[in-house]
């Protein structure tokens, strides 16, 4: 497709992208569709073919600034030498891949038998990180779900659970948005999530309480509004989370 811009703002165009950091172009066509890009959004339609690697290369030039500033001398430490790039790589397409990545492709199917029994997945391993100090949250998931129309796979959940929680999050915003997520899959009758973690950034840091964990709940539909349902779901979790102890 040929051009109508005039040669002069051809040029201006090339020089201004050129001239912007691939962070700040991805960031600006967030912001011109007005989509927020909070630490626990995904971003993955916002990011062009070939642009993640670009990124991964401008992350590990600030995270090498970051070990500077620490007083390390990356230049010369052996062990230093490569840690930014690889730091870089780990944020990208590991600890916070839910970010950057597509959502796994889940494929649904019709619920033909109409089931209508409730059941539960889990324990799921969920890894996250604190976004007050980007310090690990680990812990298990439990997902309990009255069929609707459709149903997915059961390994599909935690397929989708790790690409939620692999965001920087705060606990009780991350079983929200995997609610959503799992209701947008399968749309389901009843809805019920539990996780259990630890928060590293009350191990580590601060209090350095070790044993301390955070459990909180999300129950939707006919949990929410049949008791007996909510808590058949609690004491089938209850079976599952018998023998698994922090």
């Amino acid at each position: 497709m040929t051009s109508t811009l005039p040669n002069d703002n051809i040029k201006n165009f090339d020089e201004q992208i050129t001239n912007k950091l691939i962070s700040e172009i991805i960031r600006d066509r967030i912001k011109s569709k007005g989509n927020r890009f909070s630490a626990n959004d995904n971003i993955a339609d916002f990011i062009n073919p070939g642009e993640l690697e670009i990124l991964e290369k401008e992350v590990a030039t600030r995270i090498r600034d970051l070990l500077k500033s620490l007083v390390i001398d990356v230049d010369n430490d052996h062990n230093t030498q490569e840690t930014a790039e690889r730091v870089s790589k780990m944020y990208l397409n590991e600890v916070f891949k839910g970010r950057y990545h597509e959502q796994p492709k889940v494929t649904s199917f019709p619920n033909d038998k109409n089931l209508d029994e409730i059941y539960t997945v889990g324990p799921i391993t969920v890894r996250s990180a604190c976004s007050h100090h980007l310090v690990p949250i680990l812990g298990d998931c439990w997902i309990g779900i009255k069929p609707g129309n459709k149903v997915i796979g059961l390994s599909k959940f935690a397929r989708v659970a790790d690409w939620v929680f692999s965001r920087p999050h705060i606990q009780e915003e991350a079983v929200m948005i995997l609610a959503d997520e799992i209701e947008k899959l399968c749309q389901p009758k009843g809805l019920g999530i539990i996780v259990k973690a630890q928060h590293y950034c009350m191990k580590w840091r601060g209090v350095k309480e070790p044993n301390t964990s955070m459990i909180n709940s999300v129950v939707r539909g006919d949990f929410r509004h049949d008791i007996s349902l909510k808590q058949e779901f609690f004491e089938l979790v209850k079976q599952q989370s018998s023998n698994n102890n922090y």
